[in-house]
């Protein structure tokens, strides 16, 4: 199956750019500690980037990790990085020792696209993102807010069930379909209309990883894109504006959308001890944006490609195939033990959720889908069971998990109820 474009963006942000550009951000980090966790031999200068051509870099790394261990010291550029790929070390990283995981390292790409990294990703941790975490769970995606957006959920399955009852009996791109809708959807939850999809979908901002592997001039690019990014999004805010005005004269009554809940925040800051500002506001949009509608989509079309073969459930589908197979990484924050090995400041940590749902330690028949082993299963998606974390776990753990299920369960139900599927191969 055609390798989902979430995973291609992760593979470019993880291990071309964050390696090479947060040595000049932030300098060599320096490994004088004699105790690393085990890895492979570093070369010069590149140290260990050599040994991630060829395939997915999560592939790569779990290959890596059977030789090395789950616990692996690698060397990418100048970035000391530790690679983690058990359930037991993930524990330590983000339960028992997560406040010191907790922050995440400086990229250049999230620094200039995500004005100065102020989205909920990768904010620094501190005030400000626990801040912006309390918007997101209590605010943005809380359960009540998800449960007000099934209509547009509803709507736009109905309107792609009919667009793909219409061309029955000839191939469909499903990947494309379910990418679309999920766009449609997150943008309607986020604007209102999907007069904000229009524009995001002529903006390449969500294409720039294509980009990456340009080394050469990066940034001018990188600041090209922000900047016809910022453009849209502004001309967004400014409309939700007038429409606001519009409403308290009377003119109309407009249901509330993500857009017009953070601007509360920036006229009001309510119970925030600082109101959001504009640049916060599109920082926490993108960030929205980017990953629902790709998570969503990604773990639908994976549950579809494989319930062609047989039946399938949500949760068989996401330890197969988490949309995000290495974890947004984590840096950490002072020298740490685990495992008997030293992790120095610094490091960076990135956790192989991918390699984890596929370990023989915690699951029989790994790489077999069998829905079956949930039936009388307690695991779920809160980040408690350290063996299954499509969505990470601990204080960064993704907060839009419930926004997220809701658009994946109700088009998938939809589809397999109304279609019968076979791969265009046979």
């Amino acid at each position: 199956m055609k390798c989902p474009s979430f995973q291609v963006l992760l593979a470019f942000l993880l291990f071309m750019i964050m390696v090479l550009e947060i040595g000049k951000i932030r300098g060599k980090t320096k490994c004088s500690a004699s105790n690393l966790p085990p890895g492979p031999w570093k070369l010069p200068v590149i140290g260990n980037l050599h040994q991630l051509a060829g395939s997915l870099p999560h592939r790569r790394l779990r290959g890596l990790a059977k030789k090395y261990g789950p616990l692996m010291h690698l060397k990418l550029g100048e970035v000391s990085a530790v690679v983690v790929s058990s359930a037991e070390f993930a524990k330590e990283v983000m339960k028992t020792h997560d406040l010191i995981f907790a922050s995440r390292p400086h990229v250049l790409a999230t620094r200039i696209l995500s004005y100065d990294s102020t989205n909920i990703g990768f904010a620094p941790y501190g005030e400000y993102w626990r801040q912006l975490r309390k918007i997101c769970t209590l605010e943005l995606l809380s359960t009540k807010r998800v449960r007000s957006y099934r209509p547009i959920r509803e709507e736009e399955v109905r309107n792609l069930i009919k667009s793909i009852a219409s061309r029955a009996g000839s191939p469909i791109n499903l990947t494309q379909e379910i990418y679309s809708l999920t766009f449609t959807i997150t943008s309607r939850a986020a604007f209102g209309s999907c007069k904000g999809s229009i524009w995001l979908r002529s903006c390449r901002y969500f294409s720039f990883f294509g980009l990456l592997h340009l080394l050469s001039g990066m940034r001018p690019k990188l600041e090209r894109l922000h900047k016809e990014a910022d453009r849209i999004m502004g001309n967004i805010i400014k409309e939700h504006q007038r429409n606001t005005v519009s409403t308290k004269s009377g003119e109309g009554e407009a249901e509330e959308d993500l857009v017009d809940v953070l601007l509360k925040f920036h006229e009001h800051g309510n119970e925030l001890e600082f109101s959001l500002t504009t640049e916060n506001i599109k920082a926490v949009i993108l960030d929205i944006f980017a990953g629902g509608r790709e998570t969503s989509s990604t773990a639908v079309d994976w549950a579809i490609a494989e319930m062609i073969k047989k039946s399938k459930i949500i949760r068989e589908t996401l330890r197969l195939h988490p949309p995000v197979p290495l974890l947004l990484p984590r840096e950490c924050g002072e020298k740490c033990e685990i495992d008997g090995y030293e992790i120095p400041a610094k490091s960076k940590v990135i956790v192989n959720a991918w390699a984890i749902g596929r370990d023989p330690n915690y699951w029989n028949e790994p790489e077999s889908f069998n829905p079956n082993r949930f039936l009388d299963s307690s695991i779920d998606y809160k980040g408690t069971n350290f063996e299954y974390i499509p969505f990470g776990a601990g204080r960064r753990m993704c907060p839009g998990v419930s926004f997220g299920l809701a658009n994946v369960e109700l088009p998938l139900a939809l589809l397999l109820y109304h279609f019968d599927g076979n791969s265009p191969m046979g």
